[in-house]
């Protein structure tokens, strides 16, 4: 019987609710009847309000500014990996798999764009540092996205289907043979948003609050606005068949002026979003009475968004630890930066349908001192 190979890697994950930066540590174990994990180490920094402020406003921003903060996101992010290593004694990483965070996402016109810049991780922590995952994918029609599904095909295949809660709500099931994926609708990066308003109006300072609804309790207070509701629902991306994909611009052109039709109180409008999520999780699946589905994400600890998934969703909801609740999308990073260094599948075309399986990302070595 041949020795089971074992690999540890550091997956870093921002999504785009900005409440900071995943690191998770990860031991992969290749046996012959498939892949283990374990995660030794973990960890969540929050952004500096510096950094939040700048990575909103770099939608709009001149090249030169862009560019710059690619590079000082690339440096940030060394500084945490560095510093997360020390502080966990962590030795031999064969590899680092970053996400970044998405700037643009426009497969349709045939870009997205992450930052955090990969040269200056691998430099700066003398580790290989697989990033861009998307590009290649895009660059061949796909919609480079989602890419954590092959990761739940391969480390969550226990599961009927694999929900993520973060600032859009996204999904992988198995059906007809293949791993089907699709990023359901806005979830997080809307909620907090309209948080985030409401703590303004009341004068409140953000630095002193959590920037988030804590267990829905604001949306709980509120009622639903039916005609709101409605309008939501009748999106026509929700009407598209997969592969399809949501980014922030998404969100700007289209659900953000749905809201802004209806003059109500902050309450009511989370009451109502947080209804429209669970009506379309529910809608993505097919799910009959014995399916499971495994949920992750901030999203998850939504005491009052989960209690309305339940009430729609026909099969049974686990929630698992705290540990892959909050670092399940890191943990895929990892892995898929693993994927990518052994020359292996990590992108599907079922998913993302670009028309072909590849092994997505560009390799960053550390400087090799002549």
């Amino acid at each position: 019987m041949q020795e089971p190979k074992t690999y540890r890697c550091i997956g870093l994950m921002s999504g785009t609710s900005l409440d900071g930066t995943d690191l998770a540590c990860c031991r992969f174990i290749n046996r012959e009847g498939g892949w283990e994990y374990e995660i030794e180490h973990a960890t969540t920094v929050p952004y500096p309000n510096s950094w939040v402020n700048k990575l909103r406003s770099l939608f709009t921003a001149s090249a030169m500014d862009f560019s710059k903060a690619n590079a000082d996101l690339g440096i940030y992010y060394a500084g945490l990996i560095n510093d997360f290593i020390s502080e966990n004694h962590i030795s031999q990483v064969d590899c680092i798999g970053s996400h970044g965070h998405t700037i643009f996402h426009q497969p349709a016109n045939h870009f997205t764009t992450q930052i955090g810049s990969g040269a200056h991780i691998a430099s700066l922590t003398g580790l290989q540092t697989v990033c861009d995952f998307r590009q290649a994918d895009v660059a061949l029609g796909g919609q480079g996205a989602p890419l954590v599904p092959i990761g739940d095909m391969v480390l969550f295949h226990q599961y009927d289907y694999c929900l993520n809660i973060g600032g859009f709500a996204n999904i992988s099931f198995q059906s007809g043979g293949q791993r089907i994926a699709f990023d359901i609708c806005p979830a997080n990066f809307v909620l907090n948003a309209i948080y985030r308003d409401s703590l303004s109006k009341q004068g409140l300072q953000k630095e002193t609050d959590l920037g988030y609804d804590k267990d829905g309790m604001l949306a709980r207070r509120g009622a639903i606005n039916q005609d709101l509701l409605n309008e939501l629902q009748s999106i026509t991306y929700y009407s598209e068949k997969p592969p399809k994909s949501l980014g922030e611009e998404w969100v700007k052109e289209h659900f953000f002026p749905v809201l802004a039709q209806y003059k109500i109180k902050e309450a009511d409008l989370l009451a109502s979003c947080c209804e429209h999520i669970a009506l379309q999780i529910a809608s993505a699946t097919n799910a009959g009475p014995n399916d499971k589905m495994l949920m992750s994400g901030g999203g998850t600890l939504n005491a009052y968004l989960i209690e309305r998934i339940r009430y729609y969703f026909k099969g049974e909801i686990k929630i698992p630890d705290l540990l892959t609740i909050h670092y399940k999308e890191a943990i895929i990073f990892a892995f898929l930066g693993l994927l990518r260094i052994l020359q292996k599948v990590n992108t599907l075309s079922s998913v993302t349908g670009s028309g072909i399986n590849t092994s997505g990302g560009c390799i960053y070595q550390p400087v090799i001192k002549i």
